[in-house]
């Protein structure tokens, strides 16, 4: 099964501009340097290397033909949902992505505090994420 079982609920179809990834993709590596400051608290650091994750998600979509729909609810489970199809890593890696979303909703919306272990686990998935599209964009010769 594929994305296109989700045009109109949650996805939408959509010209890759290699533009608008390559600033995606520059944004993803900010907020990983970001990630890594210790100065700053674990709940922002973890938000930073989260931020990274959704960039990538969606450069990945918008590299495959597609986009969230803004007007519908749920867009970062969507875009994480769809790396599977996109970047096509590891169940296991969605499952924890998936529970890294849900912890960074606990810690915006019920000021929930962030483990430190939570913050090293989101920043190698975010890092291991931003090298395997990277990766992809090369082989797909979509870079510039």
């Amino acid at each position: 099964m594929g994305l296109d079982n989700l045009l109109g609920r949650t996805l939408e179809k959509f010209s890759p501009d290699i533009h608008t990834i390559r600033k995606l993709i520059d944004a993803a590596e900010r907020n990983i340097a970001d990630a890594h400051v210790k100065e700053v608290s674990s709940e922002n650091r973890f938000d930073a290397a989260y931020k990274s994750i959704i960039q990538v998600a969606n450069a990945a979509l918008q590299a495959n033909g597609y986009r969230a729909l803004t007007s519908v609810p749920g867009r970062h489970q969507t875009m994480l949902q769809s790396l599977g199809k996109t970047l096509n890593p590891d169940n296991d890696v969605i499952i924890v992505l998936d529970a890294l979303r849900k912890q960074r909703n606990g810690a915006d919306y019920t000021g929930d505090i962030v483990p430190e272990s939570a913050v090293a686990e989101c920043i190698t998935h975010a890092e291991d994420l931003l090298s395997v599209i990277k990766t992809w964009l090369k082989e797909n010769k979509l870079n510039e």
